[in-house]
């Protein structure tokens, strides 16, 4: 019998009128219900959790940490658990689905201890007129009210427990809307709120189809901050919805990796294929084009193809390194991009080869920038390796994107790669490294297309407070 899931609201769970079933993508297996809330549902999550904001936002921040202490400890506790369900839901290696709910905990705590070091600040006036000099600010910060947190289908969790912890320690509240392929993940990482005892209302999820009430969840006047993480489209509409409200946005990137000729290419081709292939390239942060200097380019592209000939291909039980897609939309896409490039003389170094939603690595040489593949951001097990003749070349094609998240320089060279880092339009320059998110403490952020607002605990938290000054005379 299929597993119902419910919703948590106002501290129960809750069942609605109608359903979605939600199925595995790498089998078509029915893994469970989950309810499609109606517009008049959520009213009521709101309503609940503006309830609540006032004697949440009056704890100390100690006794926020608290209870985020307790979430990460529950979610250590239920990581087998829950990276089973995670694994099946959005065809995600078992290991990695483990690791992405203990990396949750980890956040959760971090963010628990981030509360604690926030600080305030004194004024002293003084900088126009003699009178000025007998002003005190004092300048605290405090919540901005009721959080909007949307996550993706491919970190369900992880880009939860990342949005939602800054925002709880901060003295806000939640209405938490996951993925539709990613609810259940996400109705299970609301069981450990629900376990470690928030007060009713503080926490809330919302799960339904984002096409029937995405835009009710985020034009609502109850919203007050919204967090976002998925595709450039429909950010670019949340932000038009938004209107003057605050926002957090990470949204698509088409990153590059530049290799000039003095790189270590045995480390360049492996962090290469680690950043462009691992889940099946279904990450913002992936690396989705190499820009190489053309007279290293044959040595590079032959380790490379090496590395992408070894990847394991297959189920996501199994821990293969190239797994289904979410979706059949999602591996139509991919396809055309191979097509297309195929179509206008890219050399394909691996087999093309689709079957359902499971695509094989494709690596394709010489693609120019008349492709589709040089531009558009695949979110699939394509690399397209473009040769270039001067490093100026590289940053004009890499800063000609209309997304700006990340890039890896591979030099051995390090005052010309910080010289280049400088010159490229994006939030993020790896050295010798792949395009990742992490450290979580570091800023993340996105130019252009790829986002707005900084991410990262402190920077997060920050993100979801506002400064009030309190002005007095001192005589």
């Amino acid at each position: 019998m299929t597993k119902q899931y419910k919703d948590y609201v106002n501290g129960e769970w809750k069942l609605s009128k109608n359903d979605i079933k939600i199925y595995e993508p790498a089998s078509g297996a029915e893994l469970g219900l989950v309810p499609a809330m109606s517009t008049e549902e959520v009213d009521y999550v709101y309503a609940s959790a503006h309830k609540a904001l006032k004697e949440w936002r009056a704890l100390s921040y100690v006794e926020r940490a608290a209870y985020l202490h307790k979430v990460a400890d529950i979610l250590e506790r239920d990581a087998e658990k829950i990276g089973a369900v995670l694994s099946k839901e959005v065809a995600k290696g078992y290991k990695s689905a483990v690791s992405e709910v203990i990396r949750t905990a980890e956040i959760i705590n971090y963010a628990a201890e981030e509360g604690l070091r926030m600080e305030g600040e004194v004024l002293e006036g003084g900088s126009f007129e003699a009178a000025s000099k007998k002003k005190i600010a004092v300048v605290r910060r405090e919540p901005v009210g009721l959080v909007l947190a949307i996550s993706p289908f491919n970190y369900p969790v992880n880009l939860a427990g990342s949005k939602i912890a800054p925002a709880l320690i901060a003295g806000n509240v939640v209405a938490f809307k996951p993925p539709t392929q990613g609810s259940i993940s996400g109705l299970l990482l609301a069981e450990a709120f629900a376990e470690a005892g928030l007060p009713a209302g503080v926490f809330n999820t919302i799960t339904g189809r984002g096409s029937e009430i995405g835009d009710y969840i985020v034009e609502h006047p109850a919203v007050n901050f919204i967090n976002f993480t998925g595709s450039t489209p429909i950010g670019e509409r949340i932000g038009r919805m938004a209107g003057m409200r605050p926002i957090m946005l990470e949204l698509g990137g088409k990153d590059s990796a530049i290799v000039l000729e003095d790189a270590d290419l045995e480390l360049t081709a492996k962090n290469i294929v680690a950043g462009a292939f691992g889940y099946s390239g279904q990450r913002c942060t992936a690396v989705k084009r190499v820009l190489v200097m053309e007279g290293v380019a044959d040595k590079l592209v032959e380790k490379i193809r090496e590395k992408v000939l070894a990847l394991t291909i297959g189920n996501p039980e199994n821990d293969a390194d190239i797994t289904p897609l979410i979706d059949t939309k999602a591996a139509d896409f991919v396809e055309g991009l191979i097509n297309d490039a195929k179509e206008k003389g890219a050399d394909n170094l691996t087999e093309i080869k689709r079957e359902g939603n499971l695509i094989c690595p494709v690596l394709f040489d010489k693609v120019t920038t008349d492709m589709r593949l040089a531009w558009e951001e695949p979110f699939g097990p394509v690399l397209p390796i473009i040769r270039v003749k001067s490093v100026e070349e590289a940053i004009a094609i890499s800063n000609q994107s209309e997304y700006g998240l990340q890039a890896s320089i591979f030099t051995n060279d390090f005052p010309r790669a910080f010289g280049i880092a400088e010159q490229l339009e994006v939030g993020t320059v790896h050295l010798n490294n792949k395009t990742q998110r992490g450290t979580d403490n570091f800023p993340f952020l996105g130019a252009k297309k790829s986002g707005a607002g900084i991410q990262g605990v402190k920077y997060s938290i920050e993100a979801m407070t506002t400064v009030k000054s309190v002005v007095f005379d001192i005589k």
